[in-house]
Formats: structure tokens, C-alpha cells, sequence
């Protein structure tokens, strides 16, 4: 129980979390406003094209933003919805409707919070890089595709789940010159986002361009839809509506939302940690720091959470250093839904859907892409497969089938750097040293190279003794160890006698247990040095009998 306490006690914030404010206070304040600029129109967007409404994109950088700077293990990390989230929640919606978002969001964080406590915030590093940028290019295709239908002033509700079908049919019943209005309001954003980009990067480009283009349109009386009334101030909270049914029904999206939410948030931990040096990452309590945000969302009617790559860069380009300056961020979110939500309600759906464009568009990266695919055919293959799958079927399914590709091409490059090699005898030749077989056995003796391995020795002709030096492998599995087992017998019937040299310490007990020592003709026939077993198969071979 203790031990449980103190595993807890270390997810918990504490007054390490804020060392340094004292003289960091200022830049963490600059960073936290300019970075709340940053999210204002991509909460605004991101909310939208889920399909649950500017307000809960609002809701959720504001309260698991604040929650998340809070609880979460990352001093810079600057939490809310993302576009990642926003490709997995539009289905939902289609199916279960809007109010099972609040429901998903609720069940999402309880599994986050869980793999931060059972200690699985590691697990991350476990995904390839072409499997990541494979996830992150589809997910900016798929952000493109959704945000078609503003994009030309067609209703998006009732098209197919799949984005690019939808965007397809979008195209042929878009309106035309009516869809004029709402691209030359996309391409606004777009021609000010890249000049500003171009040549002034330091100002919040996403929020200049929304800010002009929304003035411009207001002015000329463009017909152009907008985001509409937003309330002036945060709903209470509350336990979202549900059933048993209803539960049944979000276990599986609630799985793959909070997969991905874990996944994106530790990515963009590590992200930020390798920008500048800002404090360690807790991953476990990052995960911890996630979940709790997401169950808060979900009570005050948000969407589920994550940590976000561009925002949280912005945060420690800024100058970033504490928490604090997420804080900050989630705070003046918060002031511009009491004073001034009025202003952002006029803001046009077509101006958000340019941010949502530029923002997928950077995600797709032809130079990153191009150094995935000239890395090896493996990781083209690899970046390919988990790419189609995003765009095609499901993210969450993507993440799964690259990191199955990618561990199937892992363990095929494994299985060519095992080999049984037979070598010369060393020492000066005797008589009946063409009846004595040497091998060493290189690499891994692991499920997929243990039958190779195997053949390689069996098919040695004319041999009596055959000595198996083990001391450079590195790897021995189960089945490689069975493997080894049944390849002693196998020679041991056929008459050869079996020595074994160089059993590694480690991997001793293994093969103890599964039967290797007991299938040698004799304990004594195991050896730590060479020379012994060599002298013992020559001395095998002049006597011509069993020994």
C-alpha cells in the first residue's frame, strides 16, 4: 500500500512544477498570451469540423487546458482539441450524435488516466518514425478533405464517413459561382497566412488572417455562414446523459480516442523536449495530466483532449518555461468567451476552414516525406501502408497495421543478421577433423530465423561431432530455444554427437528449462572454452565411440 501511495504521489503536482516562475514569470505570461491567439481560431475551427460546435472547442482548450498544464508531466505542453481528435470524432457523431462526444470524452480519460497510472507512458517510444509520419501526413489529408464542404458552402451533414468520398461528392454538388465567396474567403486566409509566415513569423498568422477576413466580409455583407451566438461565460458542469446501451455502444470509440489521445500527447511531450531545454517529461503523469483534462472536458460538455504539436512549439518559441504559461493560454481563452464572444461569433465557417487547410497542409511535409521514402524500401513500405490505412479505413487501425509492418520488416532485417557459419578447425589438422562440424551462431535465435538456423546445421554431411558455439548470440527466445532443444535430439539420433560452448549466463536458465542441456548425450558435454570442446570431439572421433 505504501508503495502504491508513493507510485500515486508521484503523479501529483508539486512546488517543483513552478521553480524558477520567479524569474521566468514574464516570458511564461508573454508565451501563454501569444500562444492563446494561436489556439483561439483552431479551437474555433477544430470544434466546428467535428461536428460538436465552436463552443465545445472553446470549452475544451479552456478547462483541459487548464487541467492539463496543471496535472499533466510536461512543463510547456499546451493541451486541447487537435486535428487528430477531430478526424476520429466527426464519425462519431454521424453515428451516435453530438451528445455522446461529452459521453466518449468522459470514458476516453478514465482509459488515459488508467495507462498513467498502471505506469504505460513509455509505451510511445515504441512506434517507429515512419509509422508517425505515415499517422501525422494522413491525418493532415484527411483535416484537408473535411473542411471541402466549407470550403465551397455546401452542407457537410449526411455525406459519407470516409473523407475523401465526402469531399468527392461535395465537389459535384457544389453551387457554382455561389461557392465563389466562401473560396475567395480560403484563399484569403491562405494568401495571409503564407505572407505572414513569409515574412513576418513572429506574429500569429492563423489569428491576423481570420481577424481581416472576417472584418472584409463583414463589411462587404458577404452571405457568407458563420459561427453564430456563443454563450458569454462557461456552462456548469455536469454528468453527460447516458445509458447502459448507449455505454455498450462508445466502449470501442472511447478505445481508439483514448489510444490516440495518449499516443499525440506524449508525442508532442518529446516534441517539445527536443525544442529547447525545458525539464524532463514525466510520461506517466503526462498520461495521468491527459486523462483527468479529458474527463473535465467531458463534464463541462468539451471533447476529448490531447497535447498539441503546433501550439506547444509556439509555447517554448515563445520563451516558454513553466507551466504557467499553458495556464495563461487557457485563461485568456477563458476572457475572450467573457467579453467577446459576440465578436467571434461573426467569424465566417469558410475563414476557419482556411486555417484548417494551411494547418493540414503544413502537416503534410514533402521534404519529410521524401526522407522517409529515399531511408530504406522497409520504411517506404512501412510510411506507405500506415499512410493509406489513415486516409482510407481508421487512425487508430493505421497505428496498428504500421507498427505490425514495421515489426514484420524489423524481425526480417533481424532474421538476415542471424547465421549459423561453419568454420575451420583451429590449430593444426588432425586426422578425422573433416567428421567434426564447428558452428558459430551469430545474431538471434529467435521465432524467425530459429528453422533457418536449424536447416543450416542439419544439412551438414558426414559428420560425427558437431560443436555449437553460442557465445555470439545476443537473443535467444522460446522458440529458439525449443528450436535448439529439438536440433540437439535430432542430431543426437542421427548419431552426431552435440557439444555446446559459450552458454551466455543469461540465457542459461532458458535453455535449461526448455530441454537443451538434458537433450546432450552428457551433462559433461558443455563447454566454456573452445580448445576443451575441441579436444574433446578429436579425442570422440579416435576412440570412434560414444564418450
Amino acid at each position: 500500500m505504501t508503495a502504491i501511495l508513493a507510485g500515486l504521489r508521484g503523479l501529483l503536482p508539486t512546488r517543483e512544477d513552478y521553480r524558477g516562475l520567479r524569474t521566468s514569470w514574464r516570458a511564461d505570461l508573454i508565451a501563454g498570451l501569444t500562444v492563446g491567439i494561436v489556439a483561439l481560431p483552431l479551437a474555433l475551427a477544430f470544434g466546428v469540423s467535428s461536428g460538436v460546435g465552436a463552443e465545445a472547442g472553446l470549452i475544451t482548450a479552456i478547462v483541459a487546458g487548464l487541467v492539463a498544464a496543471i496535472f499533466g508531466g510536461s512543463n510547456v505542453q499546451v493541451s486541447g482539441p487537435t486535428g487528430a481528435m477531430v478526424v476520429v470524432l466527426a464519425p462519431i457523431v454521424a453515428v451516435h450524435g453530438v451528445g455522446a462526444v461529452a459521453v466518449v470524452s468522459l470514458l476516453a480519460g478514465l482509459i488515459v488516466l488508467a495507462a498513467g497510472v498502471l505506469r504505460l507512458g513509455r509505451a510511445v517510444s515504441y512506434i517507429p518514425w515512419p509509422v508517425i509520419e505515415g499517422f501525422t501526413a494522413g491525418i493532415g489529408i484527411i483535416i484537408f478533405l473535411q473542411q471541402v464542404p466549407a470550403a465551397l458552402g455546401v452542407d457537410g451533414s449526411g455525406r459519407s464517413s470516409n473523407a475523401v468520398v465526402a469531399a468527392w461528392e461535395v465537389l459535384q454538388d457544389a453551387s457554382w459561382p455561389a461557392a465563389l465567396f466562401p473560396l475567395a474567403a480560403v484563399a484569403g486566409v491562405a494568401a495571409i497566412m503564407l505572407l505572414l509566415g513569409r515574412f513576418a513569423p513572429a506574429i500569429p498568422a492563423s489569428f491576423v488572417a481570420i481577424l481581416v477576413v472576417s472584418v472584409i466580409a463583414a463589411l462587404a455583407g458577404s452571405p457568407l455562414p458563420t459561427i453564430g451566438a456563443l454563450p458569454h461565460t462557461l456552462p456548469a458542469p455536469a454528468l453527460p446523459a447516458f445509458d447502459p446501451a448507449m455505454l455498450s455502444a462508445l466502449a470501442g470509440p472511447a478505445v481508439a480516442v483514448a489510444a490516440l489521445a495518449a499516443i499525440e500527447s506524449l508525442l508532442s511531450a518529446r516534441v517539445a523536449a527536443t525544442i529547447a531545454d525545458t525539464g524532463q517529461v514525466n510520461a506517466d503523469r503526462e498520461l495521468f495530466g491527459q486523462g483527468l483534462a479529458s474527463i473535465a472536458s467531458g463534464f463541462f460538455g468539451g471533447m476529448p483532449a490531447t497535447g498539441a504539436i503546433a501550439r506547444t512549439a509556439v509555447n517554448v518559441r515563445s520563451g516558454a518555461r513553466t507551466r504557467m504559461s499553458a495556464v495563461v493560454h487557457a485563461l485568456a481563452l477563458l476572457l475572450v468567451v467573457l467579453v467577446a464572444a459576440e465578436v467571434v461569433g461573426a467569424i465566417p465557417l469558410a475563414a476557419l476552414a482556411g486555417v484548417l487547410m494551411m494547418t493540414a497542409a503544413r502537416m503534410v511535409s514533402p521534404g519529410t516525406i521524401g526522407r522517409v521514402l529515399r531511408s530504406s524500401r522497409s520504411s517506404a513500405a512501412v510510411f506507405t501502408v500506415t499512410l493509406f490505412v489513415t486516409v482510407a479505413f481508421d487512425l487508430v487501425i493505421a497505428v496498428g497495421i504500421g507498427l505490425a509492418a514495421a515489426a514484420f520488416f524489423a524481425l526480417r532485417t533481424l532474421s538476415k543478421l542471424s547465421d549459423a557459419e561453419r568454420e575451420e578447425l583451429p590449430g593444426e589438422a588432425a586426422p578425422g577433423d573433416e567428421r567434426i562440424a564447428l558452428f558459430t551462431l551469430h545474431g538471434s535465435l529467435f521465432f524467425g530465423a530459429a528453422d533457418r538456423l536449424v536447416e543450416r546445421i542439419t544439412a551438414a554431411p558426414n559428420v560425427e561431432v558437431v560443436i555449437l558455439r553460442l557465445s555470439d548470440v545476443q537473443i535467444i527466445d522460446e522458440t529458439g530455444a525449443h528450436a535448439l532443444a529439438e536440433l540437439v535430439s535430432a542430431l543426437e539420433r542421427r548419431g552426431a554427437t552435440v557439444l555446446i560452448k559459450g552458454i551466455r549466463p543469461e540465457h542459461r536458465v532458458l535453455l535449461e528449462r526448455l530441454g537443451v542441456v538434458r537433450s546432450l548425450r552428457h551433462p559433461n558435454h558443455l563447454f566454456q572454452e573452445l580448445d576443451p570442446a575441441l579436444a574433446h570431439a578429436r579425442d570422440h572421433i579416435r576412440r570412434g565411440a560414444p564418450s
